[in-house]
């Protein structure tokens, strides 16, 4: 090892007693239980669904309850605390217009302090103090470690500890601590939070969920098709960009655009109106929270058109100088026969419905009108300007990846390209052939160089990025060609088929689940492929348990546009030391309904895969970290103090 690394490290440790405890620190933590990771995908804006099961840990907080308190509380007792543990301040306010008197307020912030001390007893058992003392409000440190450290079978300092909390009552900081202890509860219930993909997008709140990421203590994020099509826009890409101001369009989301991240639509209104009357097929979606004006619909209607017909423009040029794409199929501005209104595909001809071609040039039809091509120059200024979104889309980056590698486990948003025999796809980019890892590996290098330098906006690393979005071979899209311009346009429903890439039902067979785990160098016989994207149709009998319980999808619907469809709210997955419970839950409408009827919405666990033994932190990612800092501490030691 380099001697000048471990010189430098001894200015840290410059004592034998120093390396010697750390090595002992480290030794012990290796054999500490694993920490709770939690599984979420699919959020799409979602935030106060998100929020819910963040707070509750997919159930968890419920669980460590009613391990203390099942023989002493009443089901509606640990409802009640449960609620309080997850929304404190909302639930101390109703409380406390629920008592008479002082006094009764008195005793119930007694009873429920010593109940708060005991739960972060419970739910801190399997921590080192250190990283326990790290996750406590920090005005009440000392506080809290006098109450959880006392010993309960002595007398001695009893008087000690009661006189501790009615300090705190009559001071007026119980609020204070109730709270700060049930958010230190929410964050040792969970050590660690995977979001298996598609953070943005159709849901009003994605900024907000970035917030809370940013926040978290612990959190990983594995890209999905849509959050690729944010950091492609931020990178430089156009056509990226489109695509993000189309669905808002469709959603009537436009305004996280404008009022969240500060992008002036104004422009492109402008040029809208210009061009666009109303059209039903751009007509934004219904809110069932959200009322629109007849005037505000005509607005939306008639960007959703604009934006739609300028998207359609910019990825014809792409499609053009990247033939390796495979994609002159959508090349769709050009076959339109613009005089009868009818365009042919793949030798069938079909009528045109809810056209609004007003700005292409049938001899030209990639070109960009110049207003056009100035409207979408000054949005890409200001989404490269935007500093709430740098900030996001920098986190995005900084944590996210195509797949992770996690404890033995695959994680992946979309899929691994696969033709009909099970074999990885291939895909030559530049003369070069890639598949299966190498594949997702070539894409991730493509997309952070995009990432790198927003100032190139047509090379090949941001057409990569669109690709991810829409290609055949993209791990995040996962079907043959995205058919936009055919639900907007053509009647015939068989058109509007998007059809999968094999992977989607191969991945039901338990042997093509191990060939990929072995093809990212995982253990086939532990591990598991955690995936998302592809809502799962629990309505109709779908299992999201796939291969054996080598396969388990946790898209269940948390948007609410997929939820008729699926039946359910989403799925989450909790992974412990004891094994992995996937988690269904129930549609969620408001924390206003959790705290006034104190049920939560989740309806059942599954117990997909149980360990033979305990599985401890040795086992782990964080344990294979731990041992090589222990590797370099014993030759430091070795190095500095034992020659």
């Amino acid at each position: 090892m380099n001697t000048k690394y471990l010189d430098l490290l001894a200015q840290k440790y410059d004592s034998e007693e120093k390396v010697v405890t750390e090595i002992i620190n480290l030794e012990a933590i290796l054999n500490l239980p694993k920490g709770t990771e939690h599984f979420v995908s699919d959020l799409h804006g979602e935030y106060q669904a998100f929020q819910h099961v963040l707070r509750n840990g997919s159930g968890n907080v419920r669980e460590k309850i009613r391990d203390l308190f099942q023989d002493v509380l009443f089901e509606k007792e640990i409802n009640e605390f449960a609620t309080l543990v997850y929304y404190p301040e909302e639930k101390l306010q109703l409380v406390k217009n629920d008592f008479g008197n002082e006094e009764e307020l008195h005793q119930w912030y007694t009873v429920i302090i010593e109940r708060m001390i005991r739960l972060i007893s419970h739910a801190s058992s399997k921590y080192t103090r250190s990283k326990l003392r790290k996750a406590l409000p920090s005005q009440f440190v000392y506080i809290i470690e006098e109450l959880l450290y006392k010993a309960n079978k002595s007398t001695n300092k009893e008087q000690y500890y009661t006189e501790i909390v009615q300090q705190i009552i009559s001071l007026g900081q119980a609020d204070k601590l109730i709270t700060g202890l049930a958010y230190t509860t929410q964050r040792l219930v969970v050590d660690h939070l995977h979001v298996v993909g598609d953070i943005y997008d159709r849901g009003p709140e994605p900024d907000k969920i970035m917030d809370t990421l940013i926040h978290y203590h612990s959190v990983d994020i594995q890209w999905g098709n849509h959050d690729v099509l944010w950091l492609g826009a931020f990178s430089g890409s156009m056509v990226c960009l489109a695509n993000i101001i189309r669905i808002c369009a469709r959603y009537d989301n436009l305004d996280i655009i404008e009022d969240v991240y500060g992008i002036n639509l104004r422009p492109l209104l402008n040029l809208a109106e210009r061009y666009y009357g109303d059209n039903p097929a751009f007509r934004p979606k219904a809110h069932a929270d959200k009322q629109l004006t007849d005037h505000e619909k005509l607005q939306i209607t008639k960007i959703h058109q604009a934006i739609a017909m300028i998207q359609f423009k910019l990825e014809m040029p792409i499609i053009k100088r990247r033939p390796y794409f495979n994609m002159s199929e959508r090349l769709l501005l050009e076959k339109i026969d613009y005089e009868k209104n009818e365009i042919t595909l793949r030798g069938k001809t079909y009528p045109l419905e809810n056209s609004c071609f007003a700005t292409v040039n049938p001899q030209q039809p990639d070109q960009l009108l110049e207003e056009e091509q100035q409207v979408m120059e000054r949005l890409l200024f200001a989404v490269q300007h935007s500093e709430k979104l740098a900030r996001h889309m920098n986190f995005l980056m900084k944590k996210g990846s195509l797949y992770l590698k996690y404890n033995g486990n695959l994680l992946i948003h979309g899929c691994i390209p696969l033709d009909e025999e099970g074999n990885m796809e291939k895909m030559t980019i530049e003369g070069k052939t890639y598949s299966g890892r190498d594949l997702l590996d070539i894409f991730e290098r493509y997309l952070r160089h995009s990432f790198a330098h927003p100032e190139e906006t047509n090379d090949l690393a941001t057409d990569m990025v669109w690709y991810l979005w829409t290609g055949e071979y993209s791990s995040l899209f996962g079907k043959r060609e995205m058919t936009t311009f055919e639900r907007y346009f053509i009647k015939d429903k068989k058109t509007h088929k998007e059809i999968k890439n094999p992977y989607y039902h191969l991945r039901e067979k338990e042997e093509i689940c191990r060939k990929i785990l072995a093809e990212f160098e995982l253990n086939p016989d532990q591990g598991h492929i955690i995936n998302g994207h592809t809502p799962v149709k629990e309505i109709d009998g779908e299992n999201p348990v796939k291969a054996n319980g080598k396969m388990i999808v946790i898209d269940g619907g948390f948007s609410k546009a997929y939820q008729s469809t699926t039946g359910i709210a989403g799925y989450t997955l909790l992974y412990n030391s004891y094994g992995m419970q996937l988690v269904a839950h129930k549609h969620f409408n408001s924390k206003e309904d959790v705290l006034r009827d104190g049920t939560d919405v989740l309806s059942v666990k599954r117990l997909v895969d149980q360990e033979v033994k305990r599985k401890k932190v040795r086992e782990t990612n964080i344990g294979e970290e731990l041992l090589q800092e222990i590797s370099i501490l014993n030759r430091l030691r070795e190095y500095r103090y034992m020659n």
